[in-house]
């Protein structure tokens, strides 16, 4: 009995394993996502000659990169998740 709780356990924790892996999959596509469109944006504002859009815009662009980039690894997420119990 105790090894198929065990087992149970396991399953579970891979199946929340996977959930994390979408979840960050999507996080990081929307992130992508954004990027693109506030480029898109930047060069308009720029062949439009609007400083202050520009300006703004480079500054959104900045924060959305830096986002990507603090955005964990689902793989070390797992991991860590694992290491919880």
């Amino acid at each position: 009995m105790q090894g198929l709780a065990l087992l149970l356990k396991i399953l579970n924790k891979f199946k929340a394993m996977i959930s994390q892996d979408y979840d960050s999959i999507y996080a990081v596509d929307d992130l992508l996502r954004k990027i693109r469109i506030k480029e898109s944006q930047l060069k308009i504002a720029q062949e439009s000659q609007m400083l202050y859009t520009s300006e703004t815009l480079n500054n959104q662009i900045s924060n959305l990169r830096r986002q990507l980039s603090e955005a964990q690894d689902p793989e070390m997420q797992a991991l860590m998740s694992l290491l919880d119990d």
